[in-house]
Formats: structure tokens, C-alpha cells, sequence
């Protein structure tokens, strides 16, 4: 991996949608973009020759008090990364980066969604540390966890 790690500016969202497609999730793109403006969103991402490969954000409030504890308690919301680069341990690094982040800022939690069926990403997470389950539920995507990391 030659790339590295480094915050989102606000002028440059639009360029995560090599990453992800904006234009067909335009309301979460419009919500992330929100949460950013507000400062509840930090993104940081992976980035290779100038080209964006994968992103990660730490959200620090959401209305579900299993994701959020205001100061103890942060949530680790949209780790993706381009199919082309996956499983080139691009994820593993945005992961440790967040967790790392989190700490420094002072938070003795983490929580992270993740679908039943995303083998990868349960694999990658647990590896991580999360492995409490805060919460197993279903939504229209289908089965999921909520899972828990202590830093």
C-alpha cells in the first residue's frame, strides 16, 4: 500500500463518489454532507496518486444510544472501500486509523453496524476488537449486528 490517510475538506466530498455512487444514495450523501458541515461527522480518507480509494467517519451523536454515549461512545459509520482495491488491506488501515482517532480524543467505546452477510467486513471488524454485540436486529437490508469495540 502506497497511500495514506488524511481528513475530507467539505469542498472535496464529491469526489468520494469514485468510492461510492452519491447520485443513487443522493439523501445519504445529502445527510452525510450535513453531519460534516456540522462537525458531528469526521471523514478521513484513503487516498493513492491523488485518487480517492476508500473512506471511513467517526459520527459523535446519532438518536440511536446504542451507536452514541455523548463523550463516551462514538460511532464508526461508512467504511467503504472501491471494489477494485479491496482486500488490499485498505479497510484494515481506515479501521486502525479511526480507532486510534477516537482514542486520542478521548472515547472509551466504539460502535459499528455491519449486515449479517458482509463476511468481509465481520471478519475485518472482529479482528478489530469489536466483538460485543450490542444489538442483533433486521431492517429492510436485511440481518444485522451492532457491534461494540472498548478502546
Amino acid at each position: 500500500m502506497d497511500g495514506n490517510i488524511r481528513p475530507l475538506r467539505i469542498d472535496e466530498y464529491q469526489k468520494c463518489s469514485i468510492i461510492w455512487d452519491m447520485e443513487k444514495h443522493a439523501d445519504l450523501a445529502e445527510r452525510f454532507l450535513s453531519e460534516l458541515r456540522s462537525g458531528n461527522r469526521m471523514t478521513w480518507v484513503y487516498e493513492e496518486n491523488g485518487q480517492f480509494l476508500g473512506e471511513i467517519s467517526l459520527v459523535k451523536d446519532t438518536p440511536d444510544p446504542d451507536y452514541t454515549v455523548p463523550g463516551r461512545r462514538i460511532y464508526v459509520s461508512r467504511l467503504i472501500v472501491r471494489k477494485e482495491n479491496r482486500r488490499q488491506g485498505i479497510g484494515k488501515a481506515l479501521v486502525e486509523y479511526a480507532i486510534s482517532h477516537a482514542a486520542k480524543m478521548g472515547y472509551s467505546e466504539m460502535s459499528i453496524g455491519v449486515d449479517m452477510d458482509n463476511y468481509g467486513a465481520l471478519r475485518l471488524y472482529t479482528a478489530a476488537g469489536f466483538r460485543e454485540i450490542l444489538f442483533l436486529g433486521e431492517d429492510a437490508d436485511g440481518r444485522y449486528f451492532k457491534l461494540l469495540k472498548r478502546l
